[in-house]
C-alpha cells in the first residue's frame, strides 16, 4: 500500500482518494506520463511513488497553477515560506485580508497568492468569471492549511517530482502534442456543466465536441489513455456520455457521499466516469471497486 501522498494544492474534485483505484488500469510500460488538466496533480504524485513511467509531464491551461507547479519543485523552501508570510498574514473573521490577496492575484497572477486562495476559500472550490478572474469568497468557517503542514506537503511533492517532471502551461491539445504509442495521458477536463454559466469553476471552457474530436487525435496515434469525465449525483448527471463510436470501455467509480447533498440534507452516492482507451481492460471485478457498464461506453 502507498503511504499517504503530500497534497499541497487542495482543489476541490482532487482525485487523490481516488487514485489508486484509478491507478489500477495504467500500464505499467509506459516511457512519459503525462496530466495536462493537472490542477492538484494527484494522479501524477500517486505515479510517481507508484513509480509507473520513466518521466513525467504535468501542464494546466491555468498559467499560475503551472508557475506554482514549478515552484513546488524546484523552489519548496521558498515557497513553503511566502505562503507562511502570507497566511499568517490574516485574522479570523477578516474578510479584507483574503478580498485583498484576491485583488492582488487578479492584477499580478502570483502563483503563491493563488495557492492562499486555493486553501482560505469556500471549499476548496475555485471559481472564475468570464475574464478568467478569481472570484470564489472566503470561508469564515477556518483559515486554510496550517504553514507547517504546507512546509511538509511542498516537500514531499518536491522530493517525488524533481528531477522527474517537467511542467508546461497551455491547452491539453499543446501540451500533449508530442505523446506517442509508448507513453500515457491521464485526462481530467472539467465536467461540462461546471464551466458555463453562474457555477463557473475553471478558467476556460472545454466543449464535448472539443473533447471528442482530441480524444480520435490521440486514438489515431495510438496513445494510450484514461479519462475522467461525466458522473452523477443522486438523479442529477454532470454531462452526457461520450459516444460508442469512440471505442473506449466507460466504468463507473464509486466516490463517496456527496458532500453538498450532505449539507441540504440528501444522503446522495456520487459515481464517476472512468473511460479506458482501447486495450485497456479492467481487472476481474472481485480485485476492483469499479462497475463495467456493457463493454464500450454506453
Amino acid at each position: 500500500m502507498q503511504a499517504r501522498l503530500p497534497h499541497p494544492v487542495p482543489y476541490q474534485g482532487s482525485k487523490r482518494t481516488l487514485a489508486p483505484r484509478i491507478g489500477v488500469h495504467a500500464p505499467r510500460d509506459i516511457e512519459t506520463w503525462f496530466e495536462p488538466f493537472a490542477g492538484s496533480a494527484a494522479m501524477t504524485l500517486w505515479a510517481l511513488e507508484a513509480q509507473v513511467a520513466r518521466r513525467y509531464v504535468i501542464a494546466d491551461v491555468l498559467a499560475p497553477i503551472a508557475g506554482l507547479w514549478r515552484l513546488i519543485i524546484d523552489a519548496p523552501a521558498a515557497t513553503a515560506e511566502r505562503y507562511g508570510e502570507i497566511w499568517r498574514g490574516q485574522t479570523p473573521g477578516d474578510r479584507d485580508y483574503f478580498n485583498a490577496v484576491r485583488a492582488r492575484y487578479n492584477a499580478q497572477g502570483d502563483p503563491v497568492d493563488l495557492l492562499y486562495l486555493i486553501c482560505r476559500c469556500v471549499k476548496n472550490a475555485v471559481r472564475f468569471n468570464a475574464a478568467g478572474q478569481f472570484t470564489q469568497s472566503v470561508d469564515r468557517r477556518r483559515l486554510g492549511m496550517q504553514p507547517e503542514r504546507m512546509t511538509a506537503a511542498i516537500a514531499a511533492a518536491s522530493q517525488l517530482m524533481r528531477g522527474r517532471t517537467e511542467v508546461r502551461s497551455g491547452d491539453w491539445l499543446a501540451t500533449t502534442a508530442d505523446a506517442g504509442r509508448r507513453d500515457f495521458v491521464y485526462l481530467d477536463p472539467p465536467y461540462l456543466g461546471t464551466t458555463v454559466g453562474r457555477d463557473r469553476r475553471y478558467v476556460r471552457q472545454l466543449q464535448q465536441a472539443d473533447l471528442i474530436e482530441g480524444i480520435e487525435a490521440l486514438l489515431a496515434r495510438g496513445v494510450r489513455f484514461m479519462l475522467s469525465y461525466d458522473g452523477m449525483t443522486g438523479a442529477k448527471s454532470y454531462g452526457a456520455p461520450l459516444p460508442e463510436a469512440l471505442g473506449l470501455t466507460r466504468l463507473l467509480l464509486e466516490a463517496g457521499t456527496s458532500a453538498q447533498a450532505t449539507l441540504s440534507g440528501r444522503a446522495e452516492r456520487t459515481l464517476e466516469s472512468l473511460y479506458l482507451s482501447p486495450g485497456l481492460r479492467p481487472p476481474c471485478a472481485p480485485c476492483s471497486a469499479l462497475r463495467e457498464l456493457g463493454g464500450p461506453s454506453s
